[in-house]
């Protein structure tokens, strides 16, 4: 089977964060960073070239396809930023008080953090961090 293309590198998140445009999506993305480190309480580890990522979860489907992914992450990209694995079971009535946001299979979009409500924000990060830490114990 082929291995995934997104995987955990050596790259700096620092640097990766410092370079995106355009500078509002960059000062977000620093602020996100602030958050996922204080309530992960890990470090920010890049995954392929555009995903800030904490932890790994190793998923296996029903299909047999497996891999790794980050527990929760996001990404500041130019368009929207992406929020990954925040969608957990029960997690509805959060994501429904977050604010201004595109619910997608595998993530959730948000276009500037002055939108949502970072509160509640919190709180999905810190369910979806408990509850996916404690499946892959």
């Amino acid at each position: 089977m082929a291995e995934a293309k997104t995987q955990p590198t050596g790259a700096s998140v620092s640097e990766f964060l410092a370079a995106v445009e355009p500078a509002g999506r960059r000062d977000d993305g620093f602020e996100l960073r602030e958050l996922f480190d204080r309530v992960t309480d890990t470090d920010a580890v890049m995954w392929g070239p555009s995903i800030v990522g904490y932890g790994l979860h190793h998923y296996r489907y029903a299909s047999g396809r497996e891999g790794d992914w980050p527990v929760v992450g996001f990404s500041p990209r130019k368009a929207s930023i992406s929020l990954y694995g925040l969608q957990t079971p029960g997690a509805e009535e959060l994501i429904d008080r977050l604010g201004k946001v595109k619910v997608g299979a595998g993530c959730l979009w948000i276009g500037r953090l002055d939108t949502i409500d970072r509160h509640v924000l919190e709180s999905l990060v810190d369910r979806a961090w408990v509850r996916t830490r404690g499946d892959d114990l």
